[in-house]
């Protein structure tokens, strides 16, 4: 801790009211939640093609004049270039439209957000089984792509860049894909699957093949639900993954998430200290709570989540960490329970170390941390609040270490106080980041 003289509970006191006072995120107007999946079923056809290019007959000179012409099930293709707007497809009319660019190269169909009044790059509301394919979408005041309020979406082959809030954004959504997609420099995080409804039956979100670096978190999934994360890389962020509890949003916590088979390494990034994107008001935050930086994989609260087969590694704080969502109101849904974090190489082999591999403050039910490969240090150094799996019963909670956990996010004025830091291994084509130096805009 910072400071050896301020008590567990005193700390822990302090924290809570820095988290409560935290400024408010930058306000942007969103469509308001509705049950997602109400629409009409799959179009029956025939199915246009309605091009979209800057010169030529036979085709539309903007995007959303030619969604505006789509009815359900159409296809709109999308020429080369930069198109300075921001597009809505909205309605159950306009369900099954693939809005499609160039899957092979999304840098070629550029959606650019400078100087319009639109606040998203593609904004998907109440329309099922939307597909968008092949874009790139940067500078939009809130979300490069967003779909919200829908059942079954398809985010593939995109790129998002300096985003004022999310790279790539589903809200209030039951199921989806988010695939072969790229998100750096958002000033929230590069990816973001939230509010997700409980469901009797439910409906998995697909989430594989992405890469995200160079935002404040590389995922953030406030009340995610039913979402499996694979295959796909976070490096160089404030933080790599993080699954939360908050009280912005409804249905918390985040449950029933696998994420599995991903490399996570390099989330060193002090944004604090200087970041291409614009910081908030207070400070550059997620949902007005500042979670750590340099943490791989953070469970903020949450039940039935699995971390399992990821290569978690150069992450300087903790490797993976699990916490009470210790801010959340509602407190039936602040503890953890049921989490499994096993099988987990962390280290590198021993040639690229996290600061501490695993850290648990103890809180909750039927946790369970192993086993898992190359753990030299752990938090609290007992180890006494990991049990290995499988485990039934109350853990060890450790209000000590708590304590510390919190005094690592607002105990510290230089966010790295805590780092242990190690050599880093060569990596060819990527360059660890921990303070920003320019060249991207």
């Amino acid at each position: 801790m910072s400071s050896h003289r301020r008590s567990p509970v005193v700390a822990l006191g302090f924290a809570v009211a820095a988290l409560a006072a935290a400024g408010p995120a930058q306000a942007v107007n969103y469509p308001p939640p509705s049950k997602p999946g109400t629409g009409k079923g799959k179009p029956k056809g025939p199915h246009r093609t309605l091009r979209v290019c800057k010169h030529g007959h036979r085709c539309f000179p903007r995007i959303q004049d030619a969604i505006n012409e789509a009815r359900a099930g159409d296809r709109i293709k999308v020429a080369h270039g930069l198109w300075r707007e921001g597009v809505s497809i909205s309605g159950s009319g306009k369900r099954y439209i693939k809005l499609v660019g160039d899957p092979k190269h999304p840098d070629k169909v550029v959606l650019e957000g400078k100087g319009q009044k639109k606040a998203n790059g593609v904004l998907i509301n109440g329309a099922d089984h939307v597909t968008v394919n092949g874009f790139t979408a940067r500078h939009y005041r809130a979300n490069g792509f967003f779909v919200t309020n829908t059942t079954g979406y398809r985010f593939t082959n995109l790129k998002a860049f300096l985003a004022g809030v999310y790279g790539v954004y589903a809200f209030n959504t039951r199921g989806g894909s988010i695939t072969n997609s790229e998100a750096a420099w958002n000033s929230d995080s590069g990816f973001y699957i939230g509010q997700t409804p409980p469901q009797v039956k439910p409906i998995r979100s697909m989430v594989r093949n992405i890469t995200s670096y160079g935002n404040v978190l590389g995922w953030s999934g406030t009340n995610m639900r039913y979402v499996t994360i694979t295959k796909s890389k976070f490096y160089n962020n404030g933080a790599g993954i993080v699954p939360n509890a908050l009280d912005s949003e409804k249905y918390p916590p985040a449950e029933d998430n696998v994420i599995t088979g991903n490399e996570v390494f390099w989330n060193n990034f002090n944004y604090y200290d200087g970041a291409p994107f614009k910081a908030k008001p207070g400070g550059t935050r997620v949902g007005d709570v500042p979670f750590p930086i340099g943490v791989g994989i953070l469970l903020f609260g949450g039940r039935g989540n699995t971390v399992t087969d990821n290569d978690v590694y150069g992450n300087w704080l903790v490797g993976i960490g699990a916490l009470q969502a210790l801010t959340l109101k509602d407190a039936t849904a602040r503890d953890l329970e049921g989490n499994q974090v096993t099988g987990n190489r962390l280290g590198l082999d021993g040639t690229d170390l996290n600061g501490r591999d695993l850290f648990y403050d103890g809180n909750g039910k039927d946790n369970c941390f192993g086993p898992n490969t190359g753990v030299q240090v752990v938090f609290p150094e007992s180890g006494a609040t990991m049990v290995p799996c499988p485990f039934t019963g109350a853990n060890a909670f450790d209000q000590q270490a708590l304590a510390t956990a919190v005094d690592w996010t607002v105990g510290d004025a230089t966010h790295e106080a805590h780092y242990i830091r190690h050599d880093h291994v060569s990596k060819p084509g990527i360059t660890p980041l921990e303070h920003y130096t320019g060249g991207v805009k």
